[in-house]
Order: structure tokens, then sequence, then C-alpha cells
């Protein structure tokens, strides 16, 4: 329930259509969610990099980026877990709101953060991309170092290791990444992602 002392403006700005039209292309969130050293901030890079030279306007969320700033007060309970993802869907939200792609690069372990999250964004507008990396080929890549201090008692609550990760129950993709050359892979997501944010005057209207 909202605060009775708070009164939004939402009703008062331009709205998203005007915005997509603007910007020729419609707002959609596109939430890559996969075990830590699965690949999902590399291959958030390289589709937005992709998106880009095709003239789509991006933004990408990411973990580490998030919560060095507006998350920073946050640790990682199952409680304050779930309100990084609450927060990270309520800001995409509003960027969505005004045209952008949204790329989201969070582990976001359970189904409850991710049902959280399309809840907030909207059924339509979730575009959930499962990094279906195998545990030993993320452990093995351990960019970060993370797996080894979590096998040593160091990190506590570690997704993969001390904690569950759920596989995701309807994703919109899920994709393989296990090869270094990971451009087939973005062509994939591309195929799937452009009809969902290719803009249409038609619908505009």
């Amino acid at each position: 329930m909202m605060e009775k002392n708070i009164y939004t403006t939402f009703d008062k700005i331009k709205g998203r259509s005007a915005k997509e039209i603007y910007l020729k292309q419609q707002g959609k969130v596109i939430w890559l969610t996969g075990l830590s050293g699965s690949g999902k901030t590399t291959l958030a890079s390289a589709l937005e990099k992709r998106l880009f030279e095709l003239n789509y306007f991006c933004q990408i969320l990411d973990g580490d980026n998030v919560r060095s700033g507006i998350n920073k007060n946050l640790k990682f309970t199952e409680e304050d877990r779930l309100e990084n993802i609450r927060r990270i869907a309520e800001v995409s939200k509003l960027f969505m709101n005004c045209g952008i792609i949204l790329i989201c690069s969070f582990i976001s372990p359970t189904n409850e953060m991710r049902h959280m999250a399309r809840e907030i964004i909207g059924e339509d507008d979730f575009l959930e991309v499962f990094v279906n990396t195998p545990l030993e080929v993320c452990e093995q890549r351990d960019p970060k170092g993370l797996y080894k201090k979590a096998r040593a008692g160091e990190i506590k609550n570690f997704t993969g290791i001390s904690s569950p990760f759920e596989l995701p129950d309807n994703p919109f993709l899920e994709v393989v990444n296990t090869s270094p050359d990971i451009s087939e892979t973005v062509t994939e997501m591309l195929k799937a992602i452009i009809p969902e944010i290719k803009f249409d005057p038609l619908v505009s209207l």
C-alpha cells in the first residue's frame, strides 16, 4: 500500500509511448540470470554493443555496479538479496518507461526473486534469459576468485556452493554459454530479442 502522503506525478509527464516513438524502439527489460561466472556480464556487454550498432538505445545494470552504488547498504542475507532485486526491478521499470531497453545482469538465484521482478516490471516487458552454464565450468573460470573463497568458507551464502540456484521455470530464452567464442550465443539472443524491441508505429498510435 502506498504511503498516504506520497503523491506521484506519473500522470503529468510524457508517457512511455511518446518516448518510444522518439527513440523508435520498444522499451523492454532483458533479465540475464545465472550462476556467478556463467558469462552474464560478458554477454550483456556484447549484446549492448550489437544492439547499439543496430541503433537501439540500451542501459546495462550489473550486480557489482549496483551494489557499489544504490544498493551498497545491502548485505547478502536472504532478505537483503530480495531487496536488492526489488530495487533493481523498480529502477529498471523507470528506465523502461522512458523507452529504454534495459539489459540486467544479476544472479537472482530464486524463482521468488525473478517472479517479483517480473511482477514489478510487467509480464509482457520482462524477457528472462537463463544463462545456463554448468557449475563446473563457472568454477573453472572463477574470474573473481569467489568460488575458491566460497569453498574455503570465506564467503557465506554463495550461490551454487552454500546457497541454491533455482532453475527458471519458464524463461523467455535459455542459452548455454560454455564456448570462449560468444558470437553465436549473442546472435541467438538477438534473433529472439529483436522482434520484442523493434519499433512498430502502428502499435504506438
